[in-house]
């Protein structure tokens, strides 16, 4: 078992280009869509959130049991969903502005345990930027990593959202000795600084940093970087890539018995090559359509 845990939200997804393009409101967040994808790919998966009980978190739950994903530990309340209003640029990226305000997934509590069988936990967004859920994340993730389970960390930096950015820098190397995969993309490792190196130091056993149609390239214990080139496609937008990527990386750790800090730190070259390969051809697909909609495991095959 996999579980993700992190926010579920309702992205509106412009029908054009342009701030006054039309919207749809489409099913959303970064962990969201890691644990659908997730599930797409024949991963067995849980999700670990707090969602409303409006008409959007029904919608977001069928969505999870539709991709397989078991939902029996999403908490629920009365508060309404998160809303993330989306801008697709000329090259098809989009940038986000928020409406958190009293919603739901704020007020997620930490669970007392962990799914039977959990292998690995997976974090991030905006899940570990709002208080009070911010908080009991981050005593979920400092818990499962003392317990020997493999966490992954996606930041996925939303900086409207940080309102001291100081603050949110120093929080997330705190982090960093929990953690067992670091997963972010170039933007991001821009904006939080440091290096591959110095976050390796302080706890992952790799980082993976993603540079959008460049491909990705993965930091390892033992000093190596090893880039892969991305898929070649027509980008209708990119949301969900991200979160796309994350969810390969850990279907294809755990198909090769690898989530383990130790197993992880082990991986030699033709095994990180075909990971990040698979991860790279999962995100090209998610590009190709509009929306966050990763692929299937029959349209990607094994990692």
């Amino acid at each position: 078992m996999i579980v993700v845990a992190g926010e579920a939200l309702i992205d509106l997804v412009p029908q054009g280009r342009g701030a006054l393009a039309g919207l749809k409101p489409a099913l959303g967040g970064g962990p969201y869509n890691t644990a659908v994808a997730l599930g797409r790919l024949g991963s067995p998966t849980a999700f670990c959130s707090r969602t409303s009980l409006d008409a959007f978190g029904e919608a977001l739950l069928g969505g999870l049991r539709e991709a397989g994903v078991d939902v029996s530990g999403v908490q629920r309340g009365t508060e309404p969903t998160t809303l993330a209003v989306a801008t697709i640029d000329s090259h098809g990226s989009a940038a986000y502005s928020f409406y958190v305000d009293g919603t739901a997934d704020r007020l997620f509590t930490a669970p007392a345990e962990l799914p039977a069988g959990t292998r690995a936990v997976s974090f991030g967004t905006c899940s570990l930027v709002l208080e009070p859920g911010a908080s009991a994340y981050e005593e979920l993730l400092r818990a499962a990593a003392a317990q020997g389970v493999f966490t992954a960390l996606d930041p996925n930096i939303r900086a409207g959202l940080i309102p001291d950015a100081d603050a949110y820098r120093a929080r997330f190397k705190s982090w960093l000795p929990s953690v067992s995969l670091l997963k972010l993309s170039e933007e991001d490792a821009q904006w939080l600084g440091g290096t591959p190196h110095e976050w390796l130091a302080a706890g992952p056993s790799a980082v993976v940093i993603t540079q959008g149609g460049d491909g990705l390239t993965v930091f390892t214990q033992d000093g190596k970087a090893l880039p892969v080139p991305g898929e070649q496609v027509d980008v209708v937008d990119t949301i969900g890539a991200g979160d796309t990527v994350n969810a390969a990386l850990l279907h294809g750790l755990a198909a090769l018995d690898a989530l383990t800090p130790a197993a992880l730190a082990s991986l030699g070259v033709g095994d990180w090559t075909r990971l990040l390969r698979f991860a790279a051809r999962a995100a090209a697909i998610t590009c190709s359509r509009a929306g966050a909609q990763p692929p299937y495991a029959s349209e990607l095959g094994e990692p």
